[in-house]
């Protein structure tokens, strides 16, 4: 059976079905609301299929054209990642891959991971965007990224992960703060202090690891300040509006304002993972993956 459908058909299918209106649709389209009418309905009957119910202004996917949306959205976003690489290897490049990011995975595991991809690679061009965990999993559902480096205890089904770096939790301190490494003993000596913390929007799984933290100390936090950003934190550290808890490879060299305890004595541990969308067609996405 063949189909005379075109590329158009399923482009302005596709807004109808994101929108649920033929108006908004259309002006998405800068079609007319009638052109749109008529282009729906062609489809529809080129198909044989049934793909909208239309009740008093109402529209709503019938189960075929619900089915439809999911798995023509998937494979047009293919296509749209064979014809950029097409288009890559056109100017001479090798290909392209969109990194998301925890700020964390910055400081050493990317770039690391990318000076090693380079050397064999030296024709590859690297989108980063810092993104916060549940942006970076939206983003690879509907490959908008290729791969992200996250700190989730769980990832969604259909998505593949791989442990990079499993590490100690930091306490950050102002640098004339009683208390260092030479007299710390426990999180218990630091129950009257302001914290401030990672927004638990940011990634509620690790805001939880931490929580734990000061469960297994016997004591709820007085937390001052919620941020997204390190520097946001090591800056109100810096001017006395509290102390923190992160990764360990967010310790930095290069503030002699602020001071690190590691935190070796508890059961906490927080792991960086890659994850990725084994639907993704991007073919660097394979390399990088085996080099990982």
């Amino acid at each position: 059976m063949s189909y005379q459908i075109e590329f158009r058909h399923i482009k302005y299918f596709l807004a109808v079905a994101d929108t649920l209106h033929f108006r908004k649709a259309a002006e998405t389209l800068f079609i007319s609301q009638p052109g749109l009418s008529r282009q729906i309905k062609e489809m529809e009957d080129q198909l044989g299929m049934k793909l909208f119910e239309r009740h008093n202004r109402q529209v709503k996917l019938t189960h075929t054209g619900l089915y439809l949306k999911e798995e023509l959205s998937k494979n047009l976003k293919n296509l749209e990642t064979i014809l950029n690489h097409a288009k890559l290897l056109e100017t001479g490049k090798d290909g392209q891959l969109n990194f998301g990011y925890v700020g964390s995975a910055m400081q050493q595991i990317i770039p690391d991971l990318l000076l090693q991809f380079t050397k064999n690679h030296p024709d590859v061009l690297f989108s980063l965007k810092e993104m916060d965990n549940q942006k970076q999993i939206e983003g690879l559902l509907s490959q908008d990224i290729d791969i992200g480096f996250v700190r989730l205890e769980r990832i969604p089904r259909g998505l593949k992960s791989y442990p990079v770096l499993k590490e100690s939790f930091c306490l950050v301190l102002p640098k004339d703060h009683p208390i260092d490494a030479s007299n710390f003993k426990n999180m218990g000596q630091l129950k009257n202090e302001h914290f401030i913390l990672f927004d638990p929007e940011y990634s509620a799984s690790y805001y939880e690891k931490v929580m734990g933290i000061f469960d297994d100390s016997g004591f709820s936090p007085l937390v001052s300040h919620n941020t997204i950003h390190a520097g946001s934190i090591y800056k109100l550290v810096e001017n006395n509006f509290g102390i923190s808890i992160v990764p360990k490879s967010l310790k930095t060299e290069n503030n002699s304002n602020i001071k690190f305890i590691e935190l070796t004595k508890i059961r906490q541990k927080t792991v960086l993972s890659a994850v990725w969308n084994p639907d993704n067609r991007n073919p660097i996405l394979d390399k990088v993956i085996r080099l990982l």
